[in-house]
């Protein structure tokens, strides 16, 4: 009989368990309506009362192929892993863009709400970022940057927070059950582009400080919270970080190496620099619930 399980940042009970097995059993449940099901069933709810949709379906797909429960099979239809990658005219290379900062008027973020705006994004990324394209996990804001006459200038994303991170959780000082409460005031940028025909000393600076006093309000507006740290990680074979740094984030460790699901230490991942910035002073406190 399986005892207690850990998946997707949560530790599910033998009896949660079998709720979940119940809940797969019913007609006409696919994996969709599995999750919001057992979202409600387990109270599994995002700070704004939502479903954590999202969470649900990674520790199911988790319990999945640990051979825990057994899931339907995939509806195609929602197989977004099906649909290939289309590279548009919109994200070919422009005319290199040099000058100074002030050349280029004030900085615009568009924030991707719409499809059309998300496939741009998306083909950014999957073209000249060097993780290339990935689904961001949770909750996530994604901007298209431009100049001020308007020219495409890059991309930039934020979404979860790294689970369990050494130098940040020893800096912030919370335990384990501090962090599971409040990790999602933490925010990752996990993925930020400059586009390669752009050279404009500053702009990566710059930009790095605009979004970090705008994602506050916004990621208010549209999940009922406000973000109190934001993290990032900055490969060491390929950046020094210097934008970062320019743009105050603080260093405060390296990654392991190790991949998220590798327990046995066997599968090696490039050690990536792990940069902070507070957007609150007192985010210790906050996060430790002290405040």
């Amino acid at each position: 009989m399986t005892s207690e399980v850990r998946a997707g940042g949560r530790t599910f009970t033998a009896e949660e368990l079998d709720l979940i097995r119940g809940i797969i059993r019913q007609e006409h449940m696919n994996r969709q309506r599995i999750s919001q099901e057992v979202c409600r069933a387990l109270g599994w709810l995002k700070p704004d009362g939502g479903l954590k949709d999202m969470s649900c379906r990674v520790a199911l797909l988790r319990l999945h192929r640990d051979g825990i429960i057994e899931l339907p099979p995939p509806s195609s239809k929602n197989n977004n892993r099906l649909r290939p990658m289309v590279f548009t005219a919109a994200g070919d290379p422009g005319d290199p863009i040099t000058g100074s900062l002030r050349n280029l008027g004030p900085i615009q973020f568009i924030r991707v709400t719409r499809s059309k705006q998300s496939r741009l994004w998306n083909e950014l990324i999957a073209r000249y970022h060097y993780l290339g394209y990935t689904r961001l996990p949770g909750a996530q804001i994604r901007y298209l940057i431009y100049a001020g006459s308007g020219t495409l200038l890059g991309a930039i994303g934020f979404s979860a927070a790294a689970w369990a991170l050494r130098p940040r959780d020893e800096l912030i000082g919370w335990d384990k059950e501090q962090r599971v409460k409040r990790l999602n005031l933490v925010v990752n940028n996990s993925r930020f582009l400059i586009l390669p025909w752009v050279r404009v000393k500053n702009l990566a600076s710059k930009i790095l400080s605009l979004t970090a006093k705008r994602l506050p309000q916004e990621w208010q507006a549209i999940y009922g919270y406000t973000p109190v740290l934001l993290e990032t990680f900055v490969d060491q074979e390929r950046y020094r970080g210097t934008c970062y740094k320019a743009a105050n984030w603080s260093y405060v460790g390296e990654t392991k190496g190790r991949g998220k699901w590798d327990r046995l230490n066997e599968y090696k991942l490039p050690v990536k620099d792990i940069y902070l910035y507070p957007l609150r002073k007192n985010f210790c406190e906050i996060l430790t619930g002290s405040d």
